[in-house]
């Protein structure tokens, strides 16, 4: 029989951190390990900003609480946001890009109160890419995307 060794993986970015892993139990083992590092500077986690998010064949079973060293519980969640990148959960890695397309004819719709008619096509096509785009595509190459998302 083939025994699963337990996957663990922290992502940083400045104060940012993603913690991941196989299990709910290896999960709150790695938040320990973290809560203690943090302890040794002297930092902490902001439990109010944090959550928890389950991908793969069980998403949708209900899942034991992740308690922190101090009794605090990580509420389980349908969404987060890391980055800038919304991911949900789901069967498979899956991400929303609902706000990147809000934020892109967000921006769009400015230019096109602000230029109207009066500027040329080849200026306002410059003003989309350089403007809008970068919204629309920000994160993207992480996410993969369905045929409804093309």
């Amino acid at each position: 029989m083939m025994s699963i060794t337990p996957v663990q993986v922290v992502m940083l970015y400045a104060d940012d951190i993603l913690l991941l892993a196989s299990s709910i139990s290896e999960l709150e083992k790695l938040l320990h390990a973290c809560e203690n590092e943090l302890s040794w500077l002297d930092m902490s986690i902001n439990f109010k900003k944090s959550c928890c998010l389950r991908v793969g064949k069980r998403c949708n079973a209900t899942c034991a609480n992740i308690t922190s060293l101090k009794g605090q519980h990580l509420p389980w969640v349908s969404e987060i946001k890391y980055l800038g990148v919304h991911v949900v959960r789901s069967r498979v890695f899956k991400c929303n890009i609902r706000d990147a397309k809000r934020s892109f004819y967000r921006s769009a719709n400015e230019i096109f109160g602000k230029i109207g008619r009066f500027a040329p096509e080849n200026v306002t096509l410059q003003l989309i890419q350089s403007k809008c785009m970068p919204a629309l595509l920000y994160g993207l190459d992480a996410c993969p995307l369905n045929k409804n998302d093309y």
